[in-house]
């Protein structure tokens, strides 16, 4: 009789658990901004139950679902003043996590609540720098939920990616982080791709990989390696130490494109004209806009993908490209 018993339970058990993952898509759908942690923290719960249980695809289809759930939980509307009083408290807040503010009563009820309620169900305040101070779901969540029931390829993009993206790796068109770390990610990616030709993020790992190497041999426009790529004594320090040691690595297309870019360095302006084919438009001409050829010649003679940052694709804020 107790076996019996047992049996029937596990029979149950299966049925409850089948019903469960069937609804919930339902449920995901469902959450809104007025919903609360609670309610996102039971439905993380029941994807780690329904997620080892499903296909790939399943898994993929759940995860897309996930970041609209997030976006929906996270919107706040706000008039204007409440928009002023918000990116000062929450900027403040920031600053000096332990000042009691007078001002708590203008926000939202909504604000209220998710700042009470931050760090629960993986959202967090978020501080880009330059008083940028938004919410967002904690690049963790995917690599907490999600990635331990993905295969291995897609586990490992996840995992890596949210450990990048924890900290800003800028803030408006500085970087954020140094050219050592610049170079790890680089390879990082680029092994990435060896290893895992048939990844499913094969394309986003190819776009880090490409934005990676323009942040090394170029820089962004508000924290650029050179001006004009004269010499070596024309280069960010930091930055010509690291392209020197990524020089000397083995088996490498960016040790290649490190070396390309040390005899850039070396080339006279007639040889780099002669040795590129770059050609600045009207509105471009070379009397004005001398460091836009320069870098353009180095772009092509490194073979570097002519990349800016998208407005309408994310790498750099959670554990995959939105």
């Amino acid at each position: 009789m107790p076996e019996q018993v047992q049996k029937q339970e596990q029979q149950d058990e299966t049925v409850d658990l089948s019903v469960l993952c069937k609804n919930i898509e339902k449920n995901m759908a469902a959450i809104n901004s007025e919903r609360t942690t609670f309610a996102l923290e039971q439905i993380n719960q029941d994807l780690k139950l329904c997620l080892p249980l499903s296909t790939f695809t399943v898994q993929q289809h759940l995860l897309a679902l996930s970041n609209q759930m997030y976006d929906n939980f996270l919107t706040v509307d706000r008039t204007p003043p409440q928009q002023s009083a918000f990116e000062d408290y929450a900027f403040e807040l920031s600053q000096h996590p332990t000042i009691q503010q007078q001002h708590f009563e203008q926000l939202t009820l909504r604000d209220q609540y998710l700042l009470k309620h931050k760090g629960q169900a993986y959202v967090e305040l978020f501080d880009a720098g330059k008083g940028l101070v938004h919410y967002r779901r904690s690049p963790e969540y995917l690599a907490k939920i999600f990635a331990p029931y993905m295969p291995r390829a897609e586990q490992v993009f996840i995992e890596n990616l949210a450990t990048q993206n924890i900290n800003p790796v800028f803030v408006e068109q500085t970087l954020a982080i140094e050219p050592h770390e610049v170079v790890t990610r680089a390879l990082f990616w680029e092994e990435y791709l060896k290893q895992y030709p048939k990844s499913s993020y094969r394309r986003d790992a190819e776009y880090l990989l490409q934005m990676y190497s323009l942040f090394l041999f170029i820089g962004l426009p508000d924290s650029p390696v050179s001006d004009n790529y004269l010499d070596k004594y024309d280069i960010q320090n930091t930055s010509l130490d690291e392209i020197e040691k990524l020089a000397q690595v083995k088996h490498s297309h960016l040790a290649v494109q490190a070396q390309k870019f040390l005899q850039f360095l070396q080339l006279s302006e007639p040889q780099r004209l002669k040795e590129t084919s770059v050609q600045l438009s009207a509105q471009e001409s070379p009397s004005e806009n001398k460091n836009l050829l320069v870098r353009k010649q180095l772009e092509q003679y490194l073979g570097l993908q002519h990349l800016s940052l998208s407005p309408t694709r994310d790498c750099f804020s959670d554990a995959v490209c939105l």
